[in-house]
């Protein structure tokens, strides 16, 4: 009695991932492992838009890399974000647009207009999550070297420690404070050959240092061939990732309350000084403390050196008068339709949800939906495909004979 008068469909929500300082670990997804943003409310009479449903906020902790699954088995999985530091935020999943009621295809030449069109559908991913620890320094070196005891000396940490090997079964984090100063260190579970292929854990142990600016190279000062068993770690380092052979390193002998350790140190420090980036070594005791103030001082004066450098790096911004002109890139070109079997499939998104939204089975509609596809470029699309009369052609939901 009023003519058309359907609103339109509000968008349904996005689903976000926020990294967030105060998230620690991904543990919560162990039991919660589907996230589903709301759908949009329909329109209604009267020209009544549906309400947009809210977007599905997930935090993550500082340090974790998204992946999106590969669909195809053997595929290699895309690395969809970095969540490095708190606030950096990524749409893993976009909301489908709503859909449009009937009034928005009033024309002149169509006062009664017998189509809508259907909300789009959102994106479905799925995805792995990978934290990498965030840290300064990592303490890196063979098992059994001293690491939980030099962590738990420096930063008050309370690691596992024992006289076996892999007492250590995952990275475990301290903080070294100083005034108004705090760095913060992680242990690296001991590293045997083999490590970057993965045998001992590898893989999952050198990750975690992939982020740190500056390694603690630490060796036990009692065992033989100490500069040996330094390049056995540096290999595999290099091995996993030729960005963490570049690290800068500081070169640690523990045990330096044993006298036989401080003498071999004598003897090995300017060797071992050549093979360090720093050109800095110390023999400390874990145990007793010896040495440990002074390697803190150098922890803080080598940080603040690279965090320099880091930044002299960066790019110190744009010229004066100078825009940002935020290119898109191309947009791919999608056909129109396609050939499938004995009969034809419309892919316009439009067409589709227009299609999926209206009720072919009446003739009136099946005349307006046909003016569409021509403003649309459907109808050439199938003509230069072969289209004739008594055709099959799938359009979303509906199955229509060509005429």
């Amino acid at each position: 009695m009023g003519g058309p008068d359907g609103g339109d469909g509000g968008d349904g929500g996005d689903v976000l991932l926020v990294a967030d300082e105060s998230v620690n670990t991904l543990q919560k997804f162990q039991y919660g492992q589907v996230f589903r943003a709301g759908s949009g409310q329909n329109g209604s009479s009267k020209k009544r838009h549906g309400a947009s449903a809210d977007n599905l906020v997930v935090m993550l902790p500082a340090g974790t890399e998204v992946w999106e699954v590969a669909s195809e088995k053997g595929g290699k999985d895309r690395l969809l974000a970095d969540l490095s530091k708190g606030g950096d935020t990524v749409v893993a999943a976009k909301g489908g647009r709503g859909g449009q009621g009937n009034v928005r295809y009033v024309s002149p030449q169509n006062q009664e207009p017998l189509l809508a069109e259907a909300g789009g559908v959102g994106v479905y991913r799925e995805l792995r999550l990978e934290l990498k620890l965030l840290a300064d320094v990592g303490i890196i070196g063979m098992p059994n070297a001293g690491k939980s005891s030099l962590l738990t000396a420096l930063t008050g940490a309370h690691p596992k420690v024992a006289e076996y090997p892999f007492t250590t079964l995952e990275p475990a984090l301290g903080v070294l404070s100083r005034r108004m100063d705090a760095i913060v260190l992680v242990e690296i579970p001991g590293l045997i050959e083999g490590a970057a292929e993965g045998v001992g854990l590898g893989h999952d142990f050198l990750r975690h240092i992939e982020r740190t600016r500056l390694l603690i190279h630490l060796v036990d000062g009692a065992e033989e061939d100490i500069p040996g068993r330094m390049r056995l770690i540096n290999a595999e380092l290099a091995a996993f990732d030729s960005k963490l052979a570049e690290t800068p390193q500081i070169a640690v002998v523990n045990k330096s309350d044993l006298p036989t350790v401080s003498e071999t140190f004598k003897g090995l420090k300017r060797e071992l000084m050549e093979n360090v980036s720093t050109g800095e070594v110390f023999c400390i005791s874990a145990a007793t403390y010896d040495g440990l103030d002074a390697l803190a001082d150098v922890l803080f004066r080598q940080l603040d050196v690279i965090q320099a450098e880091q930044s002299a790096e960066e790019p110190t911004g744009r010229e004066p008068g100078q825009v940002r002109v935020l290119r898109p890139s191309a947009r791919a070109v999608k056909p129109l339709a396609a050939r499938e079997g004995d009969g034809f499939t419309v892919l316009h998104d439009r067409a589709v949800r227009v299609a999926n939204a209206s009720d072919l089975q009446l003739y009136e509609v099946q005349v307006q939906f046909h003016h569409l596809l021509g403003r649309l470029g459907v109808v050439q699309a199938l003509v230069d495909l072969g289209v004739k009369t008594g055709d099959t052609v799938h359009i979303g939901e509906a199955e229509l004979e060509w005429s």
